[in-house]
């Protein structure tokens, strides 16, 4: 039976150190108490604490009586805040984080048998637990967790920004999840400059989302992209957000003699200065041996504990009608929420492991529906089996075509049906060299047979019809305003390169920046066994891609706007009856590019080729680079008109150590040849087109 448990443990645990984690300074590891000082600095804000003050004086006057033993559970909700990057962090590390707050709070983690014998007798069990929320606030059903992308997760200075875009953006519910409903963590890739930080308690902020907890995706749980030294950062957050201060006292500052004279409000942690790192257990400077054992020290190896007193302050925030805590565990919330344990079929879901295969290969589908699931029922038009009653299945695709999936997932009462249409994609028998591509028979290339198209977000790959080099077609990217960060591929179908000596793949771009500080990628990518794995072979970047800059919208109107290349280190391994390439584009703030002319050959060019043999033209503007050379040779020369040229490379004996024979275009050529195989020393390169000649000497290194 699958469901999402109260909590989910993890076994996997990384014991490494995330280098992000290591260049965040110990004052700023928590900010919570310079950001509750800071709210000092605005009247308001600060006339409202202190009304907090007179209401907590008069509860303590009237304690509640809550006998031992009565659970507190809170419903908590993990806002993913991401670019695409690291900081999404999966399915596995939520429950991860999830689970290791729920050991932390109960006591039930194997460590504490190392914590001081002075300080076991007053090891609290907070009683307090926390379930992941299942229903938005529109009573909609999730996992319990939400995905929201904006390039806001790396701008941390405003946390409120942060929030905004998740409030407005995210894949569950678009609007407040209020703070009195659900306790909301924003995993985030920056927090200015902090690890993580939350608020005290208070009714400033009223019900907003915002009155949260935000962390950094490297200090969240244990595995995945955090690891053991961050994993104690949420519990010493919620501990704050539970009206615990640091065990000095009410400051970000550890390691200061004058914290002796401070006090964290709670009578059985002693005075400390408050470790600076590390897990000093003999640290004594206040007098008393500190407890820095404790989940509210900077002590990062060795947390293990709350204290009895930290217990009973925290219960005493979680029933106070300050901040709204005392909202959060009742049943009628937890049965608002979702968070009462009463799971049930929410959406049928699926993924695979991949989507496009050659035909006979195989797809490995994986069941994600939510939140219980006990039945399964597939069908795969295409496909053998045809049908499966298997959670997870795995099912062979013999035929090209493109191939619908259909999931029927019940939990036992009620039933939901998931179809995915054109979603498994086996791909066509080889094409065979030469290989041409101009784009000018198509009408789109919405992942029509010969092209398939990857697009994460905003605008992906679509035919040009007005723009090309040959003709008026070309593939064309609308990068101009798209997001920092987003990827979009142009992937072919397979080719076969089986009992070729040499290939050379060539294509023409047309690209302009859109100003000097842009950065987009373009990455040519390379693949011998139909998609599983891929391996770069050439990246153009910034004045690599264009020296050329226009503000505005790019498109190519005149033949000069337009540069090939020549990729010529495609090597033996790749020879293959399945060879695949394809166009990654990363988007860096710039401009539109186009991609036309794509020509793979073998050896010795053909006259029938797109960019064949012209009337013999004139060779300029002949440059190499780097030299001296390391592992690439960059050779950048222009054309009158397109032919084949041949390249080779001697020593300086006049020994013939390569020789490439390109189809090279009119206008801007650039062909890349690997020297990791040349010996130090120098070379010559001699260029030879249209009955020119020339020569340069370059050096490797």
């Amino acid at each position: 039976m699958k469901r999402i448990l109260l909590y989910f443990g993890i076994l996997a645990l990384s014991a490494s150190v995330n280098a992000q984690n290591s260049e965040i300074s110990l004052e700023n590891w928590c900010t919570t108490a310079h950001r509750m000082n800071a709210m000092m600095d605005n009247p308001q804000q600060a006339q409202s604490l202190a009304n907090d003050e007179l209401i907590r004086q008069q509860e303590a006057l009237n304690p509640p009586n809550v006998p031992k033993g009565t659970i507190y559970t809170i419903p908590i909700v993990f806002h993913i805040l991401h670019n695409n990057g690291p900081e999404n962090v999966s399915e596995e590390q939520i429950y991860n984080a999830l689970d290791v707050i729920n050991r932390d709070f109960r006591l039930q983690n194997a460590d504490t048998i190392e914590v001081l014998p002075m300080f076991q007798p007053i090891m609290g069990d907070a009683e307090i637990e926390f379930a992941l929320a299942t229903k938005a606030p529109n009573g909609d059903c999730f996992r319990g967790y939400t995905r929201t992308v904006s390039p806001l997760t790396s701008q941390g200075d405003d946390g409120g920004a942060q929030v905004n875009a998740i409030r407005n953006g995210n894949d569950v519910f678009q609007g407040n999840w209020p703070s009195n409903q659900y306790l909301n963590v924003f995993v985030i890739a920056d927090a200015g400059g902090a690890g993580g930080y939350t608020q005290y308690p208070n009714n400033w902020g009223g019900t907003d989302m915002s009155n949260g907890i935000w962390l950094l995706h490297t200090q969240f749980g244990e595995i995945g992209t955090s690891g053991l030294s961050g994993g104690r950062s949420l519990t010493h957050e919620i501990g704050h957000w539970l009206n615990l201060r640091h065990t000095w006292g009410n400051s970000n500052n550890p390691g200061l003699a004058a914290n002796c004279n401070e006090d964290d409000l709670v009578n059985d942690t002693p005075l400390c200065i408050g470790s600076s790192g590390g897990c000093n257990v003999a640290e004594n400077s206040c007098g008393p041996i500190a407890n820095v054992q404790n989940y509210m020290d900077y002590s990062l190896s060795c947390q293990s504990m709350f204290t009895e007193g930290q217990v009973d302050r925290m219960r005493d925030a979680i029933v106070s009608t300050i901040g709204g805590r005392n909202n959060l565990w009742t049943a009628q919330n937890l049965a608002l929420t979702g968070a009462e344990g009463n799971f049930y079929l929410c959406k049928a879901d699926f993924s695979v492991d991949k989507r496009s295969i050659c035909a006979g290969e195989q797809i490995s589908f994986t069941d994600i529906s939510y939140n219980e699931v006990n039945g399964w029922t597939w069908t795969f038009p295409g496909g053998t089996p045809a049908n499966s009653t298997d959670q997870n299945p795995t099912v062979t695709y013999n035929t090209p075509g493109l191939y619908e999936v259909v999931l029927s997932a019940t939990d036992g009462s009620s039933t939901d049906v998931e179809t995915k249409t054109a979603y498994i994609r086996v791909l066509p028998a080889s094409s065979q060299l030469p290989f041409l591509e101009s784009f000018e028979s198509f009408t789109t290339l919405n992942n029509i047979d010969e092209w398939e198209v990857n697009n994460e977000q905003g605008n992906g790959f679509e035919l040009e019809t007005n723009a090309g080099h040959t003709g008026t077609k070309s593939a064309r990217l609308s990068n101009f305003g798209e997001n920092e960060g987003t990827i979009d591929e142009l992937v072919s179908m397979p080719v076969d390169l089986t009992g070729v000596p040499v290939v050379t793949l060539s294509f023409r771009y047309a690209y302009k920046r859109r100003n000097s500080s842009d950065q987009d990628w373009l990455r040519v990518q390379v693949t011998n066994n139909c998609g599983d794995s891929w391996a770069t072979r050439r990246t153009l970047t910034g004045f690599q891609l264009s020296e050329d800059i226009q503000s505005t919208p790019f498109t190519p109107s005149v033949i000069q706007d337009w540069t090939t290349v020549h990729v010529t280190n495609i090597t033996g391994v790749y020879f293959v009856d399945n060879f695949r390439y394809k166009f990654n584009f990363e988007g860096g703030g710039g401009n539109n590019i186009y991609i036309d002319d794509i020509n793979i050959y073998a050896d010795s060019p053909s006259d029938d080729l797109v960019v064949g043999i012209e009337e013999l033209g004139g060779l300029s503007a002949l440059n190499v680079y780097p030299n001296p050379a390391d592992e690439e040779l960059s050779v950048a020369f222009t054309l009158n008109n397109a032919q084949v040229s041949t390249l080779r490379i001697q020593n300086l004996s006049g020994q013939l150590m390569q020789a490439h024979q390109l189809n090279s275009n009119a206008g801007s050529n650039i062909a890349f040849i690997d020297t990791k195989e040349l010996a130090a020393g120098m070379y010559f390169l001699t260029i030879e087109t249209g009955g020119t000649q020339r020569t340069v000497q370059f050096a490797v290194k």
